[in-house]
C-alpha cells in the first residue's frame, strides 16, 4: 500500500486514536466529521490575506528578515520509503503560509486563533515537519522549496475590543510566535512508528479517550 497522509492527521487523528487513523487509512472508515466553525475560516482568511506580500517585521520581531510570499498552497511529497517497511506514504495537503527569508531559506508558518501553551505546539509539530518534508522532498511537478530552515506557530489570542462606530466592532489579538525545532530525523522516525502501524494484521485497541470508540463501543453491545 502507498498511503496517503494528511498534515492534520498525523496532529490529531493519529495522536488522539491509533485505531481510528488505522480503520481510516487501512479499510477507508473514517470518524464522522465535524466541520470547523466557519468564523475561524474566516478569520483564518483574513489573517493570510492581511499578511500577504508582508515583510516578517510586521508578523513578529522574533522572526528573521523575510517576505511572506506563499499562502495557503498545497504540497505533495515524493514518496517515502523506509527500511523493513513493503509499505510506503506520501504527505499531501495545504499550509498556511511560507516566508522566504533574506538569506534564502525558508519557514512553514500555521496560524493559530487560541492561546499558546507548551502541549499545543508540541502536538502542531508534526503538522509543521509534513509540510516541510513535502517541500524539501517533492513530488515531481509539486511546489519544492529549499532549504526549510524554520518551523513555527503564529498565535493570535483575542485581548481587547474596541469600537469605531455604532455599527462597527474590532478585536484585538496578542500575538505570540512560538519556533518549533525542525528534526528531519525525528520526524521520520515517527513515519517509521506510524507504518508499523498501518502494517499490522489488526486494529489497535480501542482508544479509552477516543469518543468514537466509546461510542461504537456502545453500539457493538446492544
Amino acid at each position: 500500500m502507498n498511503y496517503k497522509l494528511s498534515p492534520s492527521d498525523l496532529t490529531f487523528l493519529y495522536e488522539g486514536c491509533k485505531r481510528c487513523f488505522y480503520l481510516k487509512m487501512v479499510h477507508n472508515i473514517a470518524q464522522p466529521s465535524i466541520p470547523l466553525p466557519s468564523i475561524f475560516t474566516k478569520i483564518a482568511g483574513l489573517l493570510k490575506n492581511h499578511y500577504d506580500g508582508k515583510h516578517t517585521s510586521e508578523l513578529h520581531v522574533n522572526i528573521p528578515p523575510g517576505t511572506v510570499s506563499y499562502g495557503e498552497k498545497y504540497v505533495r511529497s515524493q514518496i517515502v520509503q523506509l527500511p523493513k517497511h513493503n509499505d510506503t506514504c506520501y504527505i499531501s495537503g495545504r499550509f498556511d503560509i511560507v516566508v522566504s527569508f533574506e538569506d534564502r531559506t525558508y519557514g512553514v508558518i500555521d496560524f493559530k486563533t487560541s492561546n499558546p501553551n507548551a502541549e499545543s505546539a508540541s502536538l502542531y509539530s508534526r503538522q509543521l515537519h509534513a509540510y516541510a518534508y513535502a517541500l524539501e522532498h517533492p513530488d515531481p511537478g509539486a511546489l519544492a522549496l529549499y532549504p526549510v530552515t524554520k518551523l513555527g506557530l503564529l498565535y493570535f489570542h483575542p485581548s481587547r475590543v474596541g469600537q469605531q462606530s455604532m455599527e462597527q466592532l474590532s478585536y484585538e489579538a496578542d500575538i505570540t510566535w512560538v519556533e518549533i525545532k525542525k528534526d528531519e530525523p525525528s520526524f521520520l522516525n515517527f513515519i517509521d512508528e506510524l507504518l508499523d502501524v498501518l502494517e499490522s494484521p489488526k486494529a489497535p485497541e480501542h482508544s479509552p479517550n477516543c469518543p468514537w470508540c466509546k461510542y461504537t463501543q456502545k453500539l457493538s453491545s446492544i
